[in-house]
Parts: C-alpha cells; sequence; structure tokens
C-alpha cells in the first residue's frame, strides 16, 4: 500500500509494504526501504559533508580519497560514501591535496563547446569519470552550463558557450560519458551564475520568460540529455533570494514542471540557512566554508524546535539514497588504485583539442604552412614548456605535472588560483611536424628582438595568451602585457605571421587586419601542444566553430561595464567568494539582453562583431543546396552539404529561426565529415522550445501561428540558404 505525501510541491513514495523483487529492481522502493531502516543520526549524517582539506588529517574519514569533499554513508545498510572531486576538465588536485598525482587534463570548455560534437563530449566525460573512479571517487563535479553572458567572466572558460541550445547539448553528453562509469554527475551551477564578481552577495534580477529561455533552458536541456543525479545550486541570489534556498528554482522549475527526481547539493560555502532543506535543497557540501553547521547540529536542532519537519529530511535523504541505486554507486563499491592508462586517455584529449580548434582568419591560405618551410620562429607564450590552463577549482595537474606553476591574478589570496603551464608544448610540437625546418623560439619580452627574428624567419608564430580563473573576473577583454604591441610589431616585420590564442574568453584583436591567419587555440588540454601543431601543418583540417561571439569591444555589450565592476574588489573580494570577509555591499545584476544572450543581442541591436557566433574555417570548402522545411507537426530541415574542396574535413553548418521583431535563434546543426566531392543531407528536427516564446502566466511555452524564417548559415552572420514556412500555434508544458 502506498500513499502520495506532497511538501513544497514535491511529491514521493511512502511505501509501507514492498516486496523483495521490488527493492531489488525499483530504485524508488530500495530507497524507501533504505530509509525506513535508517537511524535519525545516520539520515543527518547523509546531508552533510566537509571540504577535506580544511580539516587536520586526524579528523578527515579514514580510507577516503582526499578532493573536493566526501558525506558519509552507512555502511551496514551498504550506503556508500559520496566522495567527490571536481570537475568537468579533469580529476582536480584541488590545492595539491594528492602530493605528486596526475590526471588527463581535458581542453576547456569552450574548446569542448567548439566542437560542436557531442560524441566528443560524451568521450571526455567518459574518460575522466573514469580515472575519478580509478582515483576513489563516485562523485564528480560535473559539468558546468551557465552562459557566457560577458566575455570578461572568469569562469566563462570551463562553460560551454552562449546558446542554450548548443550548451545544453553538450553538457548532456559530457555527464552521460561520465555516469557511465556508475558515478553521480553533478549539472552546475544552478542558477544566474554567469559572473564571478560578488558571486555570493549579488542578486541577478531577471524576469522569468528571460530566465526560461536563456540560461534555465540551457540546464533543461541538459537535464533532459545526461539525466544528472545531482544538481548544484549556486551562490549568487536570484529575484533576491540565495538559490541555494530558492524555492521558484529548486521546488517550482527543477522538480514541479521539469520533474527531476535526483538530488539539489550546495557550492562549497553556499549555505545559509538549515530551513533551506525546506525549499529545495538536499546536501550542505563544503559545510566548513559555510558560516555555521546548517544541515548537521544545527539543523538537529531546527527539527527539535519545529522549524523544520521530519518529513523534509526524509524527503532529502530519500533523493540522495535514489540516486545512488540509480546511477549504480551503491552497487559498485569503489576500489581506488587501478591502473590508468594514460597514453590512450591522452589520444581523447587530443582528438577533443584538435576539434576544438578555431580557425578565425586565413587569408592568403597562409595556413596550412608548407612542409617546405625552412625556418619557423615561435614567439610568446611560454611555448617551451607547455600549454595555459584555467585557474580555481578545475585546475588538473597534467600527465608530466606543471612545467611552470605560480599565483595569479587578484585572487591571490586564495591558493587554487594558479596560472599553469603543463601538458606538450607547442615548440616540441612544432619541431615534430616540421622536421625539415629549423624552429626557433622567442619569449617575446624584448619586441625588437622578436621582430627581428621575424624577419629572418620564413614563418612567425605568435602565442597570445590570456589567464582566467575562477574567483576573479578579467577587467577587460584585451590581451594585456604589452602583448598586442608585440604581434603588431612581428607582423610587420613577416607577412607571413600566424598568431595562436589561448585564451578562456573572447579577446580584442586590434591587429587583426595585420594577421593573415589566427587560431583560436583556447586552453587545449593535455596534448594542446601537438593538436596546435596538427591544424598548423595540416594533418588535422580545422573544424571548430565559435560557441561565443567575439566582440569588436566592450562598447558593443549588453553591460559595458561589468556589473559589481565598482564593488570592493581585489584581495577582499575574493576572500569574500567563500565567506572568508565580511562589509561588501550586495548588489544586484541586471542583464540588458534578457534571453538575447550573445549573437541574438548582436542580432537585434544589428552590431557587427569582431567574429560572429558559430564562426570557423576549413582548409577546405563547402556548398549548401537543396533546403527543404517542414512546418507541419515539429518543424522538419533538410539539406546537402557538399564538400567543394580539394580536402577531406568535417563541416558545422548551422539552422536558425527568425521570427518577425525577434533575434534569431539556433534550432540545429550537424557536423558531416566529407572526402572532397562528396555530399551528405542533413536532416534537423527543431526543438519546439527554441521557436517559442515562454508565457510565465500560463506556464507554457507558446509558439506563435505565423511565418518563420528559417536560414542554413556558416555562422550567425553569413547566410547561405533561406526559406519562408508556416507553423500553427502550439502550446508546450514547461
Amino acid at each position: 500500500m502506498r500513499k502520495t505525501i506532497s511538501l513544497a510541491g514535491i511529491a514521493f513514495l511512502s511505501a509501507t509494504t514492498v516486496s523483495a523483487q521490488e527493492r531489488a529492481t525499483n530504485p524508488d522502493a530500495r530507497a524507501n526501504a533504505t530509509l525506513r531502516a535508517m537511524s535519525q543520526e545516520e539520515k543527518i549524517r547523509m546531508l552533510h559533508g566537509p571540504m577535506p582539506s580544511m580539516l587536520p588529517p586526524g579528523k578527515r574519514l579514514p580510507g577516503v580519497a582526499i578532493g573536493a569533499g566526501y558525506v558519509e554513508g552507512t555502511q551496514r545498510l551498504r550506503v556508500p560514501n559520496l566522495v567527490m572531486t571536481d570537475a568537468s576538465l579533469g580529476v582536480s588536485n584541488l590545492n595539491d591535496l594528492r602530493p605528486g598525482d596526475v590526471a588527463t587534463a581535458l581542453p576547456s570548455g569552450l574548446s569542448l563547446a567548439s566542437t560542436w560534437n557531442p560524441d566528443i563530449a560524451r568521450q571526455g566525460g567518459a574518460m575522466i569519470g573514469g580515472e575519478a573512479r580509478a582515483k576513489g571517487f563516485n562523485v564528480m563535479l560535473v559539468g558546468g552550463v551557465n552562459l557566457v553572458r560577458d566575455p570578461r567572466g572568469g569562469r566563462n572558460f570551463e562553460y560551454l558557450g552562449e546558446d542554450p541550445l548548443l550548451a545544453g547539448t553538450m553538457v548532456g553528453s559530457q555527464i552521460s560519458g561520465v555516469q557511465s562509469n556508475r558515478i553521480i554527475a553533478t549539472i552546475k551551477h544552478f542558477a544566474l551564475n554567469d559572473q564571478e564578481t560578488g558571486r555570493n552577495i549579488a542578486s541577478v534580477e531577471m524576469d522569468e520568460a528571460a530566465m526560461r529561455e536563456s540560461d534555465l533552458l540551457a540546464f533543461q536541456i541538459g537535464i533532459e540529455k545526461g539525466d544528472p543525479a545531482s544538481v548544484m545550486c549556486a551562490y549568487n541570489r536570484v529575484g533576491g533570494v540565495f538559490a541555494c534556498e530558492n524555492p521558484f528554482l529548486l521546488n517550482d522549475v527543477l522538480r514541479r514542471d521539469w520533474g527531476y527526481k535526483g538530488f539539489v547539493m550546495s557550492d562549497w560555502g553556499a549555505v545559509h540557512s538549515s530551513e533551506a532543506i525546506t525549499k529545495g535543497l538536499d546536501q550542505q557540501n563544503g559545510e566548513n566554508l559555510d558560516a555555521k553547521p546548517y544541515f548537521s547540529t544545527l539543523l538537529v536542532e531546527a527539527l527539535a524546535g519545529g522549524r523544520v519537519p521530519q518529513v523534509a529530511v526524509d524527503t532529502a535523504v530519500r533523493r540522495i539514497l535514489r540516486a545512488t541505486y540509480t546511477t549504480g554507486v551503491a552497487d559498485h563499491p569503489l576500489a581506488p588504485g587501478q591502473a590508468i592508462d594514460y597514453e590512450a586517455n591522452g589520444a581523447v584529449a587530443l582528438k577533443a583539442a584538435e576539434e576544438g580548434i578555431v580557425l578565425l582568419r586565413n587569408e592568403g591560405g597562409v595556413l596550412p604552412l608548407a612542409q617546405t618551410a625552412r625556418s619557423i620562429v615561435v614567439i610568446g607564450g611560454t611555448a617551451d614548456l607547455g600549454v595555459l590552463s584555467g585557474g580555481g577549482s578545475s585546475h588538473v595537474r597534467p600527465v608530466g605535472g606543471f612545467k611552470k606553476l605560480g599565483r595569479a591574478g587578484r585572487g591571490a589570496a586564495i591558493t587554487w588560483v594558479k596560472r599553469g603551464y603543463g601538458g606538450t608544448p607547442p615548440l616540441d610540437g612544432i619541431r615534430r611536424a616540421f622536421p625539415s625546418a629549423a624552429v626557433t623560439y622567442l619569449d617575446g619580452k624584448d619586441v625588437p628582438a622578436a621582430a627581428a627574428a621575424a624577419k629572418a624567419a620564413q614563418v612567425a608564430i605568435v602565442i597570445g595568451e590570456k589567464f582566467a580563473s575562477e574567483a576573479d573576473d578579467n577587467v577587460d577583454i584585451s590581451l594585456g602585457q604589452g602583448q598586442d604591441a608585440l604581434i603588431e610589431a612581428v607582423s610587420a616585420a613577416n607577412p607571413k605571421t600566424v598568431v595562436v590564442l589561448q585564451v578562456g574568453n573572447p579577446v580584442a584583436m586590434p591587429w587583426r587586419d595585420k594577421v593573415p591567419a589566427i587560431l583560436a587555440a583556447w586552453y587545449p588540454g593535455q596534448r594542446g601542444g601537438d593538436a596546435i601543431a596538427h591544424v598548423l601543418s595540416g594533418k588535422v583540417n580545422p573544424s571548430g566553430h565559435l560557441p561565443v561571439t567575439f566582440p569588436a569591444s566592450e562598447a558593443q555589450l549588453p553591460n559595458p561595464k561589468l556589473p559589481g565592476a565598482d564593488a570592493q574588489l581585489a584581495d577582499k573580494e575574493t576572500r569574500a567568494v567563500y565567506g572568508l570577509a565580511a562589509g561588501l555591499k550586495p548588489f544586484n545584476i541586471v542583464y540588458p539582453e534578457g534571453s538575447d544572450v550573445g549573437y541574438r543581442w548582436f542580432d537585434r541591436k544589428g552590431l557587427k562583431p569582431l567574429f560572429p557566433f558559430g564562426h570557423g574555417l576549413s582548409y577546405t570548402s563547402f556548398r549548401y543546396s537543396d533546403l527543404k522545411v517542414t512546418g507541419k507537426g515539429k518543424l522538419k530541415v533538410r539539406f546537402t552539404v557538399t564538400n567543394v574542396g580539394a580536402m577531406p574535413g568535417p563541416d558545422v553548418p548551422q539552422v536558425c529561426v527568425v521570427r518577425p521583431g525577434k533575434a534569431k535563434r539556433l534550432i540545429g546543426w550537424a557536423k558531416p565529415m566529407l572526402a572532397p566531392g562528396a555530399a551528405r543531407e542533413v536532416s534537423i528536427v527543431a526543438d519546439p522550445r527554441v521557436l517559442a516564446d515562454f508565457d510565465a502566466k500560463t506556464r507554457r511555452w507558446v509558439v506563435r501561428a505565423g511565418t518563420y524564417r528559417i536560414e542554413v548559415s556558416h555562422s550567425a552572420t553569413e547566410t547561405a540558404l533561406k526559406a519562408d514556412t508556416q507553423l500553427s500555434r502550439q502550446t508546450l508544458a514547461p
């Protein structure tokens, strides 16, 4: 016999009699049965856990791998310890907790999004999930899907771009790969945690329709496609309410409207009350970073005082138990110390980096470089030691270790804000790719010397870089550190200058029209140097396309000045990120673009970017033809892609919708691999939500009846085919 009990709009089952067979096959039944057998102490223990690096060694849980955190289980009931590690780019070694330990470092999130290839995301997720399990972790804090609203955001390099369909699709595949290892994955940071400045004091003010059509849609798609067992709530406030105790986000949207059955964990240091458990939060993580032990001793007091009902505790525990059963975590105990095939995993990282590199410019066919080149000078970027990686909790010590590592940014008070170089050095990769050439290196600090070396060489390659890190937004979009002047001088000295950018964000390029060839390599990970060399030499035909818009200047942005930039920043602000300093005044963040993030804003305002969303060149050429659009039922688009060039390679045709008076939206894409002269028909079925507006009053997606223009494009600004179609009115559940 069962009855349904409701708490804050959430329904769950309370089982009084459950058969042995149902317990064995039904995760809800298993969770109910285990819950009934637990003591109150065992229940409370599942709702909180520390960050172990902040505990004395004697107070850490014995036998548990040291990472981002852990939550103690109940061994007598076969409830496992939940052992957690960061992050989306590999198994992080936060604060050097595991001396000498290394992991395969994947390229950055923006690099992954640039592949436009969900299979690459799935393979990368499976790889890092496998390494995590081998190292003794069964919860990975992956993947991040906050939208890139501002190119100065410190954590943008971790995320998957500015479009909700692209980002949601890619993160869903990544999560699916991680969880294939019987590991809990955690989609994050829910929601609107789109900048670091004031991240735990600021409130994002945005109407519901705009949220639903942008940031929330990215999460919704990611959850549908990846089925993550956990959602991590964010630091910031939304509508004045902290995200980790925001019933609109956690109960109304996530559980009522989306039917999410997993559990919600807090970000580390993002909990503000015991009552948060009645508002949708299930687990306090990194509790020693919070002001108080809200989900342990204070929760017991709140239960005794009647401020929190017992049903809230049972609901949270049930959700966590269910996640361990649905993912297989409970039935496949950890066995740390398993061997890891770093060579095979390095090949996964290499493939991801190669597909993520974007050829932004190639005037005169400078690339690929001819094997007959006799002399090549490589300038800047610490190219002799390794490739740059982003900083913060996602920092991965790569196989081979860091060749250079130091603090960087305004966040020096946090020890994990580090600027690291590791993986395969570009210089070594270029030397292997061009064995007949004399390849030399200069660090670029002496600009006249660099220009002279460039003039004497057949080819000059400048590595431009810009560091980005959690806890520290960039102050502008310039490369900085005199690199613009260096590139100007080198390009003036040598007409065959190639700029390779290792960046975590879009950057300004005042020298763009003076440089014939530009590559965006992002933070390219473990095998980044090899990937760069393979694209330069033509061993790999570049197929990356931008997942973000590169603005011409900050003046084109919805917020030319970063929200909160006038607040107290530098070290004091960084310490405040984790509640280690007080006195900062809360402020509101308003995004004038609303749901029109990135390329949608540029389209709406008629702005010409430096490089548009979706842009990416190839060493071959593609033609689109035979567009057919069917608007009955679901919108279906078919067209033919033909490789009309002389080199095999993949293409990324993009399909957008243009509605009267509205900004264009991406509704689908494909990535066909084509030999020279080959053609393939591409078929796309549009998700109705990207055609629709969200009506907050009726809580429905509404596709308006009318004429819709469908465009097949090479980028957000370069349309190859177009056709109009009529759509009937359609309403969809939220």
